[in-house]
């Protein structure tokens, strides 16, 4: 399946950005989607997972400030964002799972700065 992530852009700190990744294909038969961030000179790190059946998980750095979420008939899965902070500021990817096959996006870039 290919992933088109948007939604990314130059905010303020304490500022909301909302992340969109649409996916090619259903996503309504996939494991679990998620959101990954690879800031410069650092690894790519989790951000947040949810799962077919809306389970989520979130990294301790965004816990309370972002929420992830899916409507499986618009192919769509979302990561709402708040209260940023410049620590964000990264290249946000959107993953897709199902068994052993992985897909990711091209990546939306996201920068928190005055």
């Amino acid at each position: 399946v290919q992933l088109v992530e948007s939604g990314g852009g130059l905010v303020q700190p304490g500022g909301s950005l909302r992340l969109s990744c649409v996916a090619s294909g259903s996503i309504s038969s996939m494991y679990a989607m998620g959101w990954y961030r690879q800031a410069p000179g650092k690894l790519r790190e989790l951000v947040a997972t949810i799962t077919s059946t809306g389970m989520t998980n979130y990294a301790s750095s965004v816990k309370g400030r972002f929420t992830i979420s899916r409507d499986n008939a618009k192919n769509t899965v979302y990561l709402q964002m708040t209260y940023l902070k410049p620590e964000d500021t990264a290249v946000y990817y959107c993953k897709a799972t199902r068994a052993a096959n992985i897909d990711w996006g091209q990546g939306t870039q996201v920068t928190v700065s005055s």
